[in-house]
């Protein structure tokens, strides 16, 4: 069914009649730029910046008076486009506001510096339209930083109204569904836009710059592996057979380790079959790393130097808010990570010791009930119950970056056990704010262990968890060939460019979150 055009629709489309009638293309053509609205103000503030050294002794009338001659004197042209977002039409001389992805810069537009033509051209101008200016730096009589237009050029009608500035785009579910339109009326949305890859490109370079390479694995694989999530599930038609969309880059980045490329990380999206919040999307981003002859003290090295160095050159600052708590306390990266074991934080919240107590499963279990911590039927071990634990009282107590170690083996397949205490194993996970950020190990690369670890694994499935590892028998083969020892980590891209940019939810940071279907 066709949608009824509302009467600003049908102005803009009549419009394009008359532009069409001038010999001017509604839809434009290119346009050379030579510069952008923050480039714009920056010349304006450097030159403003000069003559305020120079001229210290002036009245406040003398300044103002001389600073603007001085700033239309050094005649700075330049030449921009963007989209039109204010407009204030008067008789000769008018203003409107452009803005381009740096920003806004305000415009002086006059009939007779333009001409007639050009400035019944600007006249049909709507909110929205992409237009090109050509003029010189000057300030207004208010000290804003100006273009005067010499030159107007129509470069694209924009046939649909934007939102109402105040009271349009506010619902969150549009604002994600409409991204577009989220970055037109929201420089916040824009500025965490441009701020991701800057995150990433100062991660690749903090890895780069410690020897790591960067390489690509598969999306597609035939085995599902390397983490504990439900998979999305295709077909290809070639081979006949079922794939996974991967849930992790694991297995494939330590294939590498045995090949002798002995630092490798991947930067990639993860697909897993699971719930949306506020911090889930389906598809995300993480980084994974392997370190050859490296080990979880490594891992703990390159986690807490590449947060801080991403902070550093991006943020220019060492306190955040947590977002996931934004009236709480800020959190603090200067200093050195806390560390501390699961058993450790769930005694500090409990009371109960599962460290020093070797409990049955029976006896855990009893524990679980007396303390409201639900018991899932694939649950088979006491390891199960410790994490539950922890689940259930510790995460959200881990504000402050806080590496935590010491997992239960049963949650840990791909890891090497604690020398110290084999019902453990060397791991951690980064916590800030309650939330994990990364997940290392000193990697498991016994062949005949890690094959009895994937046989539990496929124990687990057959009792009902879908998120278990399946047998990767072609992993236990490149194990055989000799695997160094070596260091990994995960660490989840979307929830550190939350972090970082200070952000509210996963669906602020991923240009495109999925979204349920209208």
């Amino acid at each position: 069914m066709e949608q009824k055009l509302s009467d600003q629709e049908i102005v803009r489309r009549e419009k394009l009649d008359k532009l069409r009638e001038l010999g001017i293309d509604p839809f434009g053509q290119r346009y050379d730029t030579d510069a952008h609205a923050s480039d714009v103000k920056a010349k304006a503030m450097k030159a403003i910046d000069e003559f305020n050294a120079a001229h210290t002794n002036l009245s406040e009338e003398e300044h103002k008076a001389q600073l603007h001659e001085y700033i239309e004197g050094l005649n700075l042209e330049v030449n921009v486009a963007g989209r039109i977002m204010f407009i204030r039409k008067m008789g000769k001389a008018s203003f409107y506001s452009l803005q381009d992805k740096s920003g806004f810069i305000q415009v002086y537009i006059r009939k007779d510096v333009v001409g007639e033509e050009q400035y019944a051209l600007f006249k049909m101008a709507d909110l929205g339209d992409f237009v090109g200016t050509k003029g010189t730096v000057m300030l207004t009589q208010t000290g804003e930083i100006t273009i005067k237009c010499t030159s107007y050029t129509h470069l694209v009608k924009a046939v649909r109204p934007l939102p109402e500035k105040f009271h349009g785009l506010q619902d969150k579910e549009e604002r994600y569904r409409r991204r577009y339109l989220d970055l037109i009326m929201n420089e916040d949305a824009k500025k965490t836009a441009i701020m991701r890859p800057q995150i990433i490109r100062a991660m690749q370079s903090y890895f780069d710059s410690l020897g790591f390479i960067e390489v690509e694995t598969p999306v597609l694989q035939n085995i599902q592996g390397g983490a504990s999530a439900r998979p999305f599930i295709t077909h290809h038609n070639a081979l006949d057979a079922d794939f996974y969309l991967r849930i992790a880059t694991e297995l494939h980045l330590k294939r590498l380790l045995v090949g002798g490329l002995e630092r490798v990380y991947e930067i990639g999206r993860i697909f897993r079959n699971e719930g949306m919040d506020k911090t889930h999307n389906p598809e995300f981003t993480t980084v994974e790393l392997y370190q050859a002859f490296g080990d979880l003290e490594s891992m703990m090295d390159i986690c807490e130097g590449v947060i801080k160095s991403a902070a550093d050159k991006v943020c220019h600052k060492e306190e955040f808010l947590n977002p996931f708590d934004r009236e709480g306390a800020k959190i603090d990266i200067s200093k050195p990570f806390r560390r501390v074991t699961m058993c450790d934080v769930i005694k500090e919240q409990t009371g109960v010791d599962f460290k020093n107590n070797n409990y049955t499963f029976e006896e855990a279990c009893e524990l679980a009930k007396k303390h409201n911590v639900k018991v899932e039927p694939h649950f088979i071990s006491v390891g199960h119950i410790i994490n539950a634990f922890f689940e259930e009282y510790g995460e959200k107590t881990l504000i402050q970056p806080t590496f935590l170690m010491g997992h239960p083996i049963e949650i840990s397949p791909l890891t090497k056990k604690d020398p110290q205490d084999p019902r453990f194993v060397q791991r951690f996970e980064l916590f800030i704010g309650g939330h994990e950020f990364a997940n290392a190990y000193t990697e498991l690369n016994d062949p005949i262990d890690q094959k009895e670890r994937f046989l539990e694994q496929l124990a687990e499935k057959e009792a009902g968890n879908d998120e278990a590892n399946e047998m990767d028998t072609d992993f236990v083969e490149s194990l055989e060939y000799g695997m160094p020892p070596a260091g990994g980590i995960g660490i989840g891209i979307d929830r550190l460019v939350i972090f970082l940019t200070e952000s509210e939810s996963i669906r602020d940071v991923i240009l495109f979150p999925q979204m349920k279907t209208r």
